[in-house]
């Protein structure tokens, strides 16, 4: 069968280099499936993006559709055929649905009962045919904000300015928020123009006559060769930001590197003032010596070729000179700041309407920092660093240079307490409250910074959650997912073994003194457990813990979050062994059993008549301190080895016992053994819900 290869181009208005890559992958994808769906078979596709384009090249892409032959199965003989033996008007009704006759009729047999079956051949569709429906692929994607122009009813991430629909050399007509294909594609803004396209397979070759580089890999890594070409020439360390790299590359259509200098003097500023300039404000690559120092110099990228770079240096200079100079303005301004007064300032700043100000919330989390630095067991040093932390750590807020800079919150915040003479070990913890800023950043170091970290983002979650504003769906507008994962990960790290709950119900019980919840404490708190176990959740899920191990887990209370991991990760260790299976059957048996028990009641030996359920009671007497013990110390694998050695006596009983006899007082006695031995292997939660194979 012959083959072509297909491009399909959207050409638009510059795109936000955030929204690029995952609109790529997304249309590459969505294609896929597009293809597949229509049993159009190809061997390869090729995803292509810019900020004014996303495309698709489809490598060998059959021209029709392969001919198939389709088994369709009816009603059964008896349906099929009446008592005469003739075709009854249920076999006419399914052959004529199917566009044969009731002499294309056979029989199969399925589980025993024949049903009348046809063999249909569809011819396959021309693919040009197909491919003429494809905009409705492009009119799929979701992209993170839309926008309507004109008069159209199209929310799209940007105006669509040309569609390329080429299946080898032919146009595919396709309309989009009426705009036509057509072979024509647009080159760079200013060193191309118009690039009339002979078929697809040019679309690449034909793109960079006219400067566009049209794979984002490859464009990545020329940017990524420039900068090196750089750093080599001038003996320079150009340290490549990854999430910078890849903004960058979506600004770009044909990227060249080129650098500037700023004066020396502004070296004096902190370093993460004029990185942050550099690369948030101005999407500049720092330069660094050898020796790690910065130097008075930055590495941009333009969107075009080498022709005039010295004009544009000396613009890029400009630009950055004047947010430098507005830097050291700011830095000298904020010298004058005293802790206290800008402390007091914080009352002015409206935190959310329905919680307070920022200030009432400093003093809130200082009241939860100090309970939460009694729960770990903090030592006097460190609670009086607590306490004096988290009195001032929003301080930086009301700087020059934070109000300028706002992602250096924290950062300045630590420099200016140093500063103004405060203990290293506060000026610290102001920094870290804001850890992990990321899924990928790290957590406090400092105890002093972890238990205000915890404080803050608590105080934040639970106040949210007091208002009724709770994350739903994909909407979390506060980053209270992000927040939660944070506590829990910083609990993790530091091994702490306090309640979350009772910790949680605290800050809860504040909030309904200070009279902002809207709802009662129970209720809030239901609500905040169901969502930090989706955290813990997704944490385990993360370390590989299998989900139904995960389930069983979570069923227990949210106390010592460091030993339910420990758990989640010993019976994910244990669920290979040979003999795990067998162990979580006998365990779940006593646990299913233990269900009936009406009333907790002690076991009576006097009335443990047979051998086996006395060795099952000598046993659990036995284990049941090792257990809780390996437990206290958070030895998982020997209360699970101990719990384990518990089978052959479980599975002698459940054998030889009947639990359910008649005689009430034998009967409830056996119950009362399986509920406390239940009771024991409940401390890995629920063992019914591990799926054992």
């Amino acid at each position: 069968m012959n083959k072509r290869d297909f491009l399909f181009e959207i050409g638009l208005e510059e795109m936000p280099a955030r929204f690029v890559t995952d609109s790529m992958n997304q249309l590459q994808e969505k294609v896929k499936g597009w293809l597949d769906t229509n049993q159009l078979a190809y061997a390869n596709i090729h995803a292509y993006s810019t900020p004014r384009r996303l495309a698709v090249l489809v490598e060998g892409l059959q021209e029709k559709q392969e001919d198939v032959t389709l088994e369709a199965k009816g009603p059964a003989k008896k349906v099929a055929l009446t008592a005469e033996g003739e075709w009854s008007k249920a076999a006419q009704g399914f052959t004529r649905g199917q566009g044969l006759t009731v002499e294309d009729i056979y029989f199969k047999e399925i589980n025993g009962v024949e049903y009348a079956h046809v063999q249909k051949h569809v011819q396959g569709k021309e693919t040009k045919e197909i491919l003429s429906s494809i905009g409705s692929v492009a009119t799929s994607l979701h992209f993170p904000k839309n926008m309507r122009w004109a008069d159209g009813d199209l929310r799209y991430v940007r105006p669509i300015k040309w569609l390329v629909s080429l299946f080898g050399e032919e146009i595919i007509p396709v309309e989009i928020a009426k705009v036509t294909s057509d072979r024509v594609s647009s080159g760079h803004r200013f060193l191309g123009g118009q690039v009339e396209l002979k078929d697809a397979g040019s679309y690449v070759e034909e793109m960079l006559t006219n400067y566009v580089i049209v794979d984002a890999a490859e464009r990545k890594e020329a940017i990524r060769k420039q900068l090196s070409i750089v750093g080599e020439e001038n003996g320079w360390d150009i340290p490549v930001d990854e999430d910078l790299l890849e903004e960058v590359n979506n600004l770009v259509e044909y990227p060249t590197a080129l650098f500037g200098t700023f004066e020396s003097e502004y070296l004096s500023l902190p370093e993460e003032v004029l990185i942050t300039s550099m690369k948030e404000h101005q999407r500049y690559f720092p330069v660094k010596s050898e020796e790690g120092s910065l130097l008075p110099y930055f590495v941009t990228v333009r969107n075009g070729n080498h022709e005039n770079l010295d004009t544009v240096a000396r613009g890029n200079e400009k630009v950055l000179r004047a947010r430098l100079s507005d830097a050291a303005f700011f830095s000298k301004e904020d010298e004058k700041l005293v802790i206290e007064e800008a402390v007091k300032k914080l009352d002015k700043i409206v935190f959310h309407e329905e919680i307070g100000t920022t200030g009432d919330k400093v003093r809130r989390v200082q009241m939860i920092a100090t309970d939460l630095a009694a729960l770990v067991n903090a030592d006097d040093e460190t609670r009086k660093h607590v306490h004096r932390a988290a009195s001032i750590y929003k301080f930086d807020l009301v700087s020059h240079m934070v109000y300028e800079f706002p992602e250096l919150q924290g950062i300045m915040g630590e420099k200016y307490a140093v500063a103004k003479g405060e203990s290293p070990v506060v000026a610290k913890a102001i920094n870290e409250h804001y850890m992990p800023r990321s899924a990928e950043d790290n957590t406090p170091g400092s105890d002093v910074g972890a238990i205000l970290s915890i404080a803050e983002k608590m105080d934040t979650i639970v106040g949210f959650f007091a208002i009724g504003v709770i994350p739903t769906g994909s909407q979390d507008p506060y980053a209270l997912r992000r927040q939660a994962s944070g506590i829990i990960q910083t609990i993790i790290n530091k091994q702490w073994g306090f309640s979350l709950e009772k910790f949680i119900l605290s800050v809860v019980e504040r909030y309904g003194e200070e009279g902002i919840a809207k709802n009662d404490s129970k209720a809030i708190l239901e609500d905040l457990l169901t969502f930090f176990r989706l955290r813990l959740k997704n944490n385990l899920s993360e370390r590989g813990v299998r989900y139904d191990i995960v389930d069983a887990i979570l069923e227990l209370p949210l106390e010592n979050i460091c030993s339910t991991v420990k758990k989640a990760e010993t019976l994910e260790a244990k669920k290979n062994e040979t003999n795990f299976k067998e162990t979580m059957e006998s365990l779940s048996r006593v646990c299913n059993i233990a269900k009936k028990a009406t009333d907790s009641v002690e076991v009576q030996a006097r009335l443990l008549q047979q051998s086996e359920e006395q060795e099952l009671y000598r046993q659990y007497n036995d284990k049941k301190e090792r257990v809780l013990q390996a437990a206290a110390t958070q030895d998982f694998q020997t209360a699970y080895d101990e719990l384990a050695s518990l089978k052959p006596a479980i599975d002698a009983f459940f054998d030889n016992i009947m639990v359910m006899t008649d005689d009430e007082a034998i009967k409830t006695n056996r119950l009362a053994l399986m509920e406390k031995l239940s009771k024991v292997i409940s401390i890995f939660g629920n063992v019914n819900g591990i799926i054992v194979k």
